[in-house]
């Protein structure tokens, strides 16, 4: 679904053909100028019901007034917002779209005007409204009407539209357009989305000025690329490796390397996963997911920055001719896996993309992204992804990203105690560490690829789908976790 935004003076009139306007009050603040304006036009009809109801301010409390007098509108919503100093438009512009999704309402009018909200926390709230109006209805042939979202429009009230617009057009729409992409690839069924239509998919984004190269399987053959090989034996779809470069930075210049996990179905392999809820792996893609959203906002948008997103697409399935456990590969980098266990098949996927975009590309930061381990829910659950980095500027720059875009991360250790986890007696390694501190060693695992590569692994298993979110910029499951994060993590620290 899509939801058009924009941004207007916050003069009221009633010619004003709108269907519902939504005016914050802060505690302790003198209402704005739209509320009175609104109050006079209706007779004070609103200060009325803000008086029955008890609204004054104080977070959670609101009320709606239906037909109000001398406007055209269908509704005015009066909504407490707290202390103004801790409001976030984005969240704000969030609740109250997901609130009227099912509505009946079609335009919606957020007044943000007469409380000092920047242009750019103005194209923020236009954010926050899109990101909560997404739905994947696609294939729901006998949905009621009643379930259908009638928002159509939400319009932003500022003092100064022109400077709002072009802050969101210039990056919070791209932003909003490369999440919802991310949403939409993970929420699509494996029987839509596999390596090759997948790859496909991302070469439309040459259409935004992305260069795309798509590797078949004998190319990564010619290049040693067994490990992500093996892991797709068992399918009867092609494995791909897809690398798209945007260089919008200085020519010459090294570029940041964005690298994601896409295993479009991960049935386990021979490590044959329990049935009750294998559907979800569907999604265990959603760290290329990531890596695409990212890209696409970052060409939108015309980056200054020379960036580089690469992902391998897999599909892990059992057959006779898959990969076994006990099996040794050689990977690209010429170190041999003992694979003990071919449900842990996302690391070895990473191994030869860390490996191919550290040699090809001598990047300045590397930043993979995987729904790695279930381990990670066991310590973070579904509210942070896990961080595991060798430099702790990145570290630092991602926990930075984290809190502007909204996307929480925690960072958590590195040992050469959990590396030795990883020694098999057959091959340089296994890929798997046992049954302890499993998040740790599988990082451990890949940061074995990395080299002197200024690099951090972020493991978004309890992120990039939920059953349900307390966020009301997100849906139910897919959330696409990881495109604004990366976005945000190029945008402040490596563009020109």
């Amino acid at each position: 679904m899509f939801v058009k935004v924009s941004f207007i003076s916050p003069e009221i009139g009633e010619g004003q053909k709108t269907s519902a306007a939504i005016i914050p009050v802060f505690a302790k603040t003198k209402p704005s100028a739209a509320l009175a304006a609104y109050d006079k036009g209706a007779k004070k009809q609103i200060s009325a019901a803000m008086d029955a109801a008890g609204v004054n301010g104080d977070k959670g409390k609101a009320c709606t007034i239906f037909g109000p007098t001398g406007t055209k509108m269908n509704r005015i919503v009066i909504a407490g917002a707290g202390q103004r100093s801790d409001f976030d438009p984005e969240t704000f512009a969030a609740k109250v779209t997901k609130q009227l999704l099912l509505s009946g309402v079609k335009t919606l009018v957020i007044h943000l005007d007469g409380f000092d909200i920047t242009p750019v926390d103005a194209a923020r709230a236009a954010l926050g409204a899109r990101l909560a109006a997404y739905r994947f209805d696609k294939y729901r042939t006998k949905l009621p009407a009643s379930k259908k979202p009638t928002i159509k429009t939400v319009k932003i009230a500022i003092e100064h539209p022109a400077k709002a617009r072009n802050a969101y057009n210039n990056f919070y729409g791209p932003v909003a357009d490369g999440t919802l992409l991310a949403r939409d690839l993970v929420m699509e069924p494996a029987n839509v989305l596999y390596p090759k239509s997948y790859a496909a998919r991302i070469r439309k984004m040459e259409e935004i000025g992305l260069k795309i190269e798509v590797l078949g399987e004998k190319k990564m053959q010619t290049l040693g690329m067994h490990a992500l090989l093996g892991v797709g034996k068992g399918s009867a779809r092609e494995s791909q490796l897809v690398i798209m470069k945007w260089n919008g930075g200085k020519k010459g210049d090294k570029p940041v390397c964005l690298v994601g996990k896409g295993v479009t179905f991960d049935t386990g392999g021979i490590s044959l996963k329990p049935g009750a809820g294998m559907w979800d792996m569907k999604g265990d893609m959603g760290g290329s997911a990531a890596v695409v959203g990212a890209m696409h906002a970052i060409a939108a948008r015309k980056a200054k920055a020379n960036v580089v997103g690469i992902v391998g697409l897999v599909e892990n399935m059992p057959d006779g001719k898959a990969q076994n456990p006990g099996d040794i590969v050689k990977s690209m980098s010429g170190q041999t896996i003992d694979v003990q266990n071919t449900d842990a098949e996302g690391r070895l996927v990473l191994c030869d993309a860390i490996w191919y975009a550290r040699e090809r590309f001598k990047p300045k930061a590397l930043v993979d992204l995987a729904t790695l381990t279930g381990a990670i829910l066991v310590s973070l659950g579904h509210e942070y992804a896990g961080v595991f980095s060798n430099s702790d500027e990145i570290a630092k720059q991602l926990d930075a990203a984290a809190e502007t875009s909204g996307e929480k991360v925690w960072r958590l250790p590195l040992g050469q105690a959990f590396d030795k986890l990883l020694d098999s007696p057959h091959a340089d390694m296994k890929n798997i560490g046992g049954r302890l501190a499993g998040s740790i060693t599988a990082a451990q695992f890949l940061g074995r690829f990395v080299g002197d590569t200024p690099w951090a692994h972020i493991d978004i298993a309890g992120t990039a789908w939920k059953g349900k979110s307390t966020d009301p910029r997100e849906p139910a499951w897919a959330t696409g976790y990881g495109a604004r994060l990366m976005n945000r993590f190029v945008a402040d620290n490596y563009e020109g």
